[in-house]
């Protein structure tokens, strides 16, 4: 294992996460006929505030993770939590004018999803309630995208109805997917978080089906209203 303090910052960002987020972002703003500068600044935004997330979580769930993922850096002791609370605060300092960058609207959109997100889960991921940061943060990206602009100014289209919605479903079906790997643990620890509470009445294997095809469907969903209803 690398003792590179780079390296081991981008472990705990939750990488994997943060990059297809991020993509996923600049691949929906591409697709709405955004600028190509526009698209980088979607792109880069949104991976700042998801690092900006994982940092946040991996700090919170430290003692937690020394139970259950004794392999995460922070949980391991070869990273510092001192250096992660320094990058996060860089972190936030940064996306700040990053989201504000967009514009107003699309700044307080992208600000309030950011804050939804972090503190949302952090009451709620072991109650049966953990899916509302989720659908709610999810629903707030297409404000970000259809408010987006330029060097601080934005537009002021609303997004549709339709598209809220649908990522809003979206941000339900990729907590559950997300949440599978860990039920056994949550259990253990007497979590009851929406995936829990269902696995435990259906099986995690017909869970973990009916979570893909539904994640699957809404995402086939979001590409025909992309091109038939619109963003905005």
């Amino acid at each position: 294992m690398s003792t590179t303090p780079a390296l081991l910052l981008a472990r705990a960002a939750h990488p994997r996460q943060a990059v297809v987020t991020a993509a996923a972002a600049a691949a929906a703003a591409a697709v709405a006929g955004r600028p190509l500068e526009e698209v980088a600044l979607v792109g880069g935004t949104v991976l700042v505030g998801q690092s900006v997330l994982g940092w946040a979580d991996d700090l919170v769930d430290r003692r937690r993770d020394l139970r259950r993922r004794p392999d995460k850096p922070l949980s391991l002791g070869v990273l510092d939590p001192g250096t992660v609370w320094f990058t996060l605060t860089c972190a936030l300092l940064l996306v700040v004018p990053l989201a504000v960058a967009h514009g107003r609207r699309a700044g307080l959109a992208y600000l309030a999803l950011l804050a939804v997100a972090g503190i949302g889960d952090w009451l709620l991921h072991a109650r049966v309630l953990s899916f509302v940061p989720w659908l709610a943060s999810f629903a707030l990206y297409p404000a970000f995208l259809a408010y987006g602009g330029w060097n601080g100014v934005g537009t002021t289209t609303p997004p549709t109805v339709t598209m809220t919605v649908l990522a809003g479903a979206l941000g339900l079906g990729v907590h559950v997917l997300l949440s599978l790997p860990g039920l056994v643990h949550d259990h253990e620890e007497g979590e009851r978080s929406l995936p829990l509470v269902l696995a435990l009445r259906t099986g995690t294997p017909r869970l973990l089906m009916v979570a893909a095809v539904f994640t699957g469907l809404v995402v086939v969903a979001i590409l025909i209203a992309g091109r038939t209803v619109g963003l905005t």
